[in-house]
């Protein structure tokens, strides 16, 4: 009879320990935290600090991945965890936030439009994690989690702000949330900003865009400036797509098309 091997579990001391980098494990827990603090803020009424905590939740998210690649410090069980981590901010968080605040009014339509959301989120995830080495890194292919989600609670913030009641508004959410959703899920591509060099120099006026954005996200109009941002570049891949289509040059379906079979 062949001598069975021991099985390696938790308490076999054979099995090796596998450490983890602890600073970028920081600022994706972080992250987290403040997803799963935007959740209890939104059960208890109180959105615009939910929508607040998610965009906390958003630069936490884009610190992580900077932080270990500076650090050197990247892993698998770094991604890993982010991936989940964005799931809760940027998928399962904007998904209630904004069912809360007023998809819950239109009954069964504002719970289905509430899932195309966070179902988007969860196979944009999967599609990214599966195809990270194969695709641009200078675009996305469909639009980003953290984006999609700053559209939808930066909505409703926006209308909070304004003193506009969410009955007034669910059917325009309904509709944001949507084209959310299924903009993460599209082949639309989006510019990453993954090719900005921040070690190299820049022109003057860089830094004066700069300060202007810090000074319009400073004013008293907030969330109507940052709602109006993400609106953009929700709405830039599909100019850049449609610029792309007319461009075309008109003989290429003809090219590429085979000939047909001759008698």
């Amino acid at each position: 009879m062949p001598e069975l091997k021991p099985r390696k579990t938790l308490f076999n001391p054979e099995l090796k320990r596998r450490g983890i980098y602890l600073l970028p494990s920081l600022f994706t827990t972080a992250a987290l935290f403040f997803g799963f603090f935007a959740i209890v803020q939104a059960i208890q009424g109180n959105f615009e600090s939910a929508a607040s905590a998610l965009f906390i939740a958003m630069i936490m998210d884009g610190l992580d991945g900077r932080v270990a690649r500076l650090t050197h410090t990247q892993s698998a069980f770094g991604a890993e965890y982010d991936s989940l981590s964005d799931m809760v901010c940027f998928g399962v968080a904007p998904a209630l936030v904004v069912y809360e605040w007023t998809l819950l009014n239109m009954g069964r339509p504002g719970w289905i439009a509430a899932f195309i959301y966070c179902a988007g989120a969860a196979l944009r995830l999967a599609r990214f994690n599966t195809t990270l080495e194969v695709m641009d890194k200078r675009y996305f292919q469909g639009l980003p989690s953290p984006a999609a989600a700053a559209l939808v609670v930066g909505f409703v913030w926006a209308m909070m702000s304004q003193a506009v009641p969410g009955t007034d508004v669910r059917w325009l959410a309904a509709f944001i949330t949507v084209f959310a959703g299924l903009s993460m899920v599209s082949n639309v591509r989006f510019y990453s900003f993954k090719d900005i060099n921040l070690k190299k120099s820049v022109p003057f006026v860089a830094v004066l865009v700069i300060v202007l954005i810090f000074a319009l996200v400073s004013s008293p109009f907030t969330a109507e400036i940052l709602f109006g941002l993400f609106c953009v570049y929700a709405l830039s891949g599909y100019v850049r797509a449609s610029f792309r289509l007319l461009r075309k040059p008109p003989g290429a379906a003809e090219k590429s098309s085979p000939p047909p079979d001759l008698p």
